[in-house]
Order: structure tokens, then sequence, then C-alpha cells
């Protein structure tokens, strides 16, 4: 059985959603970021970290991905024209929606104060909200890959809900209608659950 180590509230509900998604059993063990429970499985104190037998991987995205593999689910097969195109999705969305929030996030509270410059989160706003509508000019199928969910899905769902927290602009109908769809979906709320 997998472990995921960190909070629901945090990157490692991209791993659970995964996880969830694909039917395969774990457990979780709610490190908060930066904790010594953290730092068992990840020298950093970032979560989330997967253990798989002997294995500690860090990194969402490389979790997910190396789930996706091994499984053969969410995600097209590696070497694939289709793959490149869903990797290709995958790294915009890490750029274009995740490292945006991560910044707000450093500047709201991660950073000490000393080093915070909230000056910059309307900016970081603003750009998060031509990057929505770039999305959502791109969302022509049920699921940004087509008719079955993927991995970028995953990624992008749990970054909307993320700016939704953080409190920023509102996307388009289109695109807060397929987040919403998204989180209605029983993995989703069982992963939220956990």
């Amino acid at each position: 059985m997998y472990k995921v180590i960190g909070p629901v509230k945090s990157r490692a509900m991209r791993v659970m959603w995964t996880l969830e998604e694909m039917g395969e059993p774990y457990e979780v063990i709610p490190a908060a970021p930066r904790s010594e429970e953290a730092r068992r499985y990840n020298p950093s104190g970032k979560v989330p970290a997967l253990v798989d037998g002997e294995a500690v991987l860090t990194d969402s995205l490389a979790i997910m991905t190396y789930l996706a593999d091994k499984h053969g689910r969410l995600t097209a097969p590696a070497g694939t024209v289709a793959r490149a195109h869903q990797d290709a999705l995958t790294f915009w969305l890490v750029d274009e929606f995740d490292a945006i929030l991560w910044t707000a996030a450093k500047h709201s509270f991660i950073f000490p104060e000393d080093k915070r410059v909230p000056a910059i989160k309307p900016a970081l706003m603003e750009e998060f909200s031509a990057s929505a509508e770039k999305l959502s000019e791109r969302l022509t199928a049920p699921f940004l890959m087509g008719d079955e969910i993927t991995l970028p899905d995953i990624l992008a769902v749990h970054c909307l809900n993320w700016a939704m927290g953080a409190k920023f602009p509102r996307t388009d109908d289109k695109l807060f209608d397929y987040g919403k769809r998204l989180r209605e979906r029983p993995a989703f709320q069982a992963a939220a659950a956990r």
C-alpha cells in the first residue's frame, strides 16, 4: 500500500486524487510542511512525498507521473505524440498556474514578514487571470486532453481551487463549471475527505 505524506490542504491532494481516480489503496500521513515528520521523508520538509515499498518519491507532479506510468492510467503512453502534448500542457500549467499561486503564497504567509512583497499580488492575480482565459479557450472537450480525465486535469483543478482559496478573481463560467464538475467526481470527494 502506498503512503502519501502531507495534509489534504497541500499539493498532497493532487497525489491523493490521482490514487483515488486509479482505485489504488493508500494511507495518509498528514505531516505538515517543514515538520520533523515531513523531513523524515524529504530532507527539505516539503510535501508531498510518496512511499512505495523502499522508494520515497518527492514532488507532486513527479509522483503523479510515476503513478500514471506505473498503472497505465490518467496519461497517454510515454514516447507518443499524445504524451508530448499532455506534457506540454502540464508544464504550461506549472509555469502559468502553479508558479503564480506559489509566488503569491510565499509573499502572503511563507516568507518571513520582512521578505514579503505584498504589492506583487495584484500583478500575480492579473497574470493568473490571463492564463485562466487561455486555458478556458483550450477547453473544447469534457477534459483538457479530450474525453478522459488525465493528469493535467488534476493539476488544473487543484490550482483553480487554490486560486479560489487565495481570493484570486473568479474565472469565466466555462472554466468555473469545469472545475466544479471535476470537484463533484467521487474520486475528488474521497480524496478531499481524507
